[in-house]
Order: C-alpha cells, then sequence, then structure tokens
C-alpha cells in the first residue's frame, strides 16, 4: 500500500446501512487511480427494516461497531463519514423546465441552468417528502432539441426535462441522529443506486443502455442509465428477506434455517436441479429431522423471485427504455448471489443480464471477499465520495490559485481578531458535477413545522 494513500488526509470513510448488514469501508486513491481499501468492518444489522431505521439504539449500536472494526483493520480514527440512504420511501417523477431569457444574444451560462434546477425545487410534494436529486435529462434551447450541456450557446428559450427524486426527511433525519449519537460527523448523503452504478457499471454500458438491478435484503433498486445519464429510479419493497420468509413458511423451519437453506442450497430455477438432493434439517429436542427436496425448494424460491421480476419488468416498461437497453440488465447486491438467478432474469424479462461485482476499480491485491456484490454498494459509496472530495479540493485550490478567495483580518470592537472568508463561486466547476452534492446542512435547514 502506498504513501498516499495510507495518508490520513486522503482517507475517506463510507457507511452503507443496509436491511441485512452495517458496512463502514475507508479507502483512498493511489498514483494509479484504483481504490485501496484501507479498513472495512462488517456486522449484522437489527434495527433497520427494508432500508428505513426502525430502531435507533440498535442501528447505533450496529454502526459503532461497524465503524470500531474498520478503525481497527485501518490503524487510525475516523471522524466524518459519507453515508448512503435508499428504502422504500424513495420516489421519482420527471418534469420539465422553461425559462425565458431577456437577451438571446447572450451566450447560456451556469447560472440559467442553476436557475432552472432551483425552480425544480419549488414542486408541490406530499407532506413529509423533499426532493433528494435533480437530474437533468436533456436541454431544448429555441427550437434545438436533445442538447446535452447548452451552456455557451445562445438563445431566448431554454427547457430542460427533468428526472427528480424525492425521498422523506424523516427517513434521513434518522440516520443523521444514529450517526451523531456514535459521534460521527456526516458529510454528505449520497442515493444508494447511484453509488453502486459507480462501482458495478462501465461508461460504456451506461452510453448504450442499460438497467441496474440491486437486490438487497429489505428492497431492490432499479436505475436505468441511457446515454450516460440516468432516465429513471425506483424501489421495489422486496428484497432477499421476503425469499427466507417464503421458505420458512413453505418449509416450515426456523428463520436462521431458512437462510442457511437459501444460501447453501437455494436455487432460482428449479429446472436446473437435475440431481434433486434431499437435505435433512435436524428437529427440536428429539423430535425427528425434517426432509426437504432441492427441488421443492427451488419451486419455493422461483415462484418469488419471478414475482421480483415482474415488479422489475413493469418498471422498466413504465420508463420507456424497455427497447433501448442495449446493454440489457446487471444484478448486483447479496440477493444476486442466488444460484441461475442470472438465467431466469433473462428467461423472464429477455434482457441480456451479466452479474455487477466491485472490481473493476479496485486496487490489486485487494481481500477476495469485498469483490462480492454484497460489497457493491458500499464501495459506490466510497468512489463516490472520493471523487467528490477531489472535485472540491481541486475547485478549492483553483480558486486560490487564482486569487478568488480573500482573507480580511478587521479588528473587533474588543480588540479581537475577526476573520472573515470571502468567497467567490468557481467558474470553472462545471454545474454537472454538483447536481448528486446533498449535505447534512440541508436536512437541518428544514423547520420541524413541516411534519
Amino acid at each position: 500500500m502506498n504513501d498516499k494513500a495510507m495518508d490520513p488526509k486522503n482517507v475517506v470513510v463510507a457507511l452503507d446501512i443496509g436491511t441485512t448488514k452495517v458496512c463502514a469501508i475507508a479507502g483512498a486513491k493511489n498514483e494509479y487511480d484504483k481504490i485501496e481499501i484501507v479498513g472495512i468492518g462488517t456486522v449484522r444489522s437489527e434495527g433497520v427494516s427494508r432500508g428505513v431505521v426502525s430502531n435507533i439504539d440498535k442501528t447505533v449500536k450496529a454502526i459503532k461497531e461497524a465503524i470500531e472494526i474498520a478503525e481497527r483493520n485501518a490503524n487510525m480514527k475516523f471522524k466524518i463519514v459519507h453515508v448512503g440512504i435508499a428504502g422504500q420511501h424513495i420516489k421519482s417523477l420527471h418534469h420539465h423546465g422553461l425559462l425565458m431569457r431577456n437577451d438571446p444574444n447572450n451566450e447560456i451560462t451556469e447560472e440559467d441552468v442553476d436557475k432552472l434546477i432551483r425552480d425544480m425545487h419549488k414542486l408541490v410534494l406530499p407532506p413529509g417528502d423533499k426532493i433528494l436529486h435533480v437530474i437533468p435529462q436533456e436541454f431544448t434551447v429555441d427550437d434545438e432539441r436533445d442538447i446535452v450541456d447548452p451552456i455557451g450557446m445562445s438563445g431566448g428559450r431554454l427547457e430542460a426535462n427533468f428526472h427528480i427524486i424525492t425521498g422523506q426527511i424523516t427517513a434521513s433525519r434518522n440516520i443523521l441522529r444514529c450517526i451523531e449519537k456514535v459521534g460521527l460527523e456526516v458529510a454528505d448523503i449520497t442515493l444508494e443506486p447511484i453509488a453502486s452504478s459507480s462501482a458495478v457499471l462501465s461508461n460504456e454500458e451506461k452510453e448504450a443502455g442499460v438497467a441496474l438491478v440491486d437486490i438487497g435484503g429489505g428492497t431492490t433498486d432499479i436505475t436505468i442509465f441511457k446515454d450516460g445519464i440516468i432516465r429513471h429510479t425506483a424501489v421495489i419493497p422486496f428484497g432477499g428477506n421476503v425469499i427466507t420468509k417464503d421458505i420458512q413458511e413453505g418449509c416450515t423451519v426456523m428463520k436462521d434455517q431458512a437462510e442457511k437453506l437459501k444460501v447453501k442450497f437455494g436455487s432460482a430455477l428449479s429446472d436446473e436441479i437435475y440431481d434433486n438432493r434431499v437435505i435433512i434439517i435436524p428437529g427440536f429436542r428429539g423430535r425427528d429431522p425434517k426432509e426437504i427436496s432441492e427441488k421443492n425448494l427451488a419451486k419455493i424460491i422461483q415462484a418469488r423471485v419471478e414475482e421480483i421480476f415482474d415488479y422489475i419488468f413493469w418498471e422498466i416498461r413504465r420508463s420507456g427504455f424497455e427497447r433501448k437497453l442495449i446493454a440489457g440488465m446487471v444484478l448486483t447486491g447479496g440477493g444476486s448471489l442466488l444460484r441461475h438467478i442470472n438465467l431466469l432474469a433473462e428467461y423472464h424479462t429477455g434482457l441480456t443480464t451479466r452479474m455487477g461485482e466491485p472490481i473493476e476499480h479496485l486496487a490489486h491485491g485487494y481481500d477476495g471477499s469485498i469483490a462480492s456484490p454484497i460489497y457493491s454498494t458500499a464501495i459506490g459509496l466510497l468512489m463516490y465520495s472520493i471523487d467528490n472530495k477531489e472535485i472540491q479540493d481541486a475547485a478549492e485550490a483553483e480558486s486560490i490559485l487564482a486569487g478568488e478567495k480573500e482573507v480580511f483580518t478587521i479588528e473587533g470592537d474588543e480588540g479581537d481578531n475577526i476573520e472573515e472568508n470571502l468567497e467567490m463561486e468557481d467558474e470553472g466547476n462545471k454545474w454537472y458535477k454538483k447536481v448528486f452534492t446533498y449535505t447534512k446542512e440541508f436536512f437541518e435547514a428544514q423547520p420541524d413545522s413541516e411534519f
């Protein structure tokens, strides 16, 4: 591991708070622009239901344990974390924006685009919901359509289509409270499907058209890309836990036994079971053991997985990109580890399917266990946070070099020195680099009267 990655100033910590696990992962980029993992801590999650915090104390305990394990592995203390947000409360909608410019001969500036984005934040939403991300789709300048970046063009009428992602503020605030109770500070909150896409999708796939399906313990996240832009997002309130519950009820076994059956013997396609073995489960306190055939187990699993893919395909159709996904579908998350699930996905949706593992951006010598789809969200959050940190650091350094930041020392009434930071906006930073920025100050600024 190189000195650059080991420098605590370069280390970023990401926190994935999921339904089945809480994962803290710390890392930094090396000189080859690859991610070096310096510490990782994973513990069982018991206070989260379908991606939403349902028990503060249990979630705080899990976060604390995960952070402590990661700190021991990294041999350093953490103060700031970058956290992901997901859950069935996440929704999306599309909206059209229009801006009439005073002088059509002047060039369209970043301020014009920002004004359009700010107008989207004025949309009326259901009580308790707030806009998380406003993602531009394509722009129209006068009669010129399908423009990706209108800055520098001339025109009197600037229009844009936006994909808007919303979520409940209460869910976000509960996450913040849990992390603050651990004694950590939240740098920013990122939508987890966006983070996962950074870890498992290539730029070519995003350009060609692809549906990323992240099957977690409590929910399944769907993110559709086309022409390098997020076109559709959705959350299905089913994940790996409902499959476990079906096995538990269908085979009349304990929850832990059902989970072991799913992981060790489970298959998403019963037709792929040729050697129909009999699985013996020990009975309680002298009772006779139970016998379950592997094929019957697969039939129970297949029925539920087919239902999940029915919902997935319905969302893909609803997006209007069903026939535009040249790269097909990519499965990731813990639920994608189910045997033959990629085959069932292809049979059920007609889309070519591959498994998404977060290994492309990792430096050589990584622990093989973190190459699993289980860690796609955590590694994606880490990558996304590192990239955002580099953008912010570069913008700050550029503004200092350009003389855009000045520090004045003013003599106070009582002889105290008061430092005033005057910062001008960094013109060099493109507007699209800050589209996904979402900090905890946003939540803290919301009045309690909204609930």
